[in-house]
Parts: C-alpha cells; sequence; structure tokens
C-alpha cells in the first residue's frame, strides 16, 4: 500500500490495499488479545480461511492490474509485493485448512504447552 501510495496510483489499488491490510490487522488483533475466545459462538479458523482466499483475490486482481501498464517503479513493486503478499495468503489459508484436516472429529481448539503436561 506504502508503494502504491509513492507512486500515486489509482485510488482502487491504494483502498483495496489498505481494505486487506486493515482486516489481516483485524484478525492479528483478535489473536493477540485472546478475543477468539471470548468470542466462542463463531469458528475463527474457518473465518480466516475465508479472509485468505478473499485477500489472496483481490491482491492478485490488483497486482496484476498494476503490473499491465508498468507506469512508475513505485507501481510495479507494489505489484510485485502485493504478488508475494497474496502467494502468502494462499499458503496462510492452506496451512488453517491442513490444520482443521488433521482434528476431523473435534472442533478446533488451542492449546497451550504446558496444558499437555
Amino acid at each position: 500500500m506504502t508503494l502504491f501510495i509513492l507512486a500515486q496510483a489509482p485510488e482502487p489499488y491504494i483502498v483495496v490495499t489498505g481494505f486487506e491490510a486493515t482486516a489481516t490487522l483485524f484478525f492479528i488483533v483478535l489473536y493477540i488479545f485472546r478475543l477468539d475466545q471470548l468470542i466462542s459462538c463463531l469458528f475463527w479458523p474457518l473465518l480466516d480461511i475465508i479472509n485468505s482466499v478473499v485477500t489472496a483475490l483481490f491482491l492478485i486482481v490488483v497486482s496484476v492490474l498494476a503490473l499491465i501498464p508498468e507506469t512508475t517503479t513505485y507501481t510495479v513493486l507494489g505489484g510485485v509485493f502485493g504478488l508475494a503478499a497474496s502467494v502468502f495468503s494462499i499458503a496462510d489459508g492452506a496451512l488453517i485448512y491442513r490444520k482443521l484436516l488433521f482434528n476431523p472429529s473435534g472442533p478446533y481448539q488451542k492449546t497451550d504447552a504446558h496444558d499437555k503436561l
């Protein structure tokens, strides 16, 4: 998003990357403060997978659109970093999905290392 701002790219590039950064920051804050355990009526891993897929789709579209005209160096760099971020987002969703598949019989539960003793 910073590179798109520096390049004075079209507003949709900045808005979409800003929205995705805000949504990702929301999930990070949610997990840091353990609010996912407080709000137990939602299945947070599924929401995290959906967020990863939507983020990847939006970032791929914005990055490809930013790379097509090749207007400035910052726009091209923003497109390249956007594609890299979309790859990481796909990997995040796949890893969470795989973690859910290893425990198909029960609900997803977080356990601390000291609870396993």
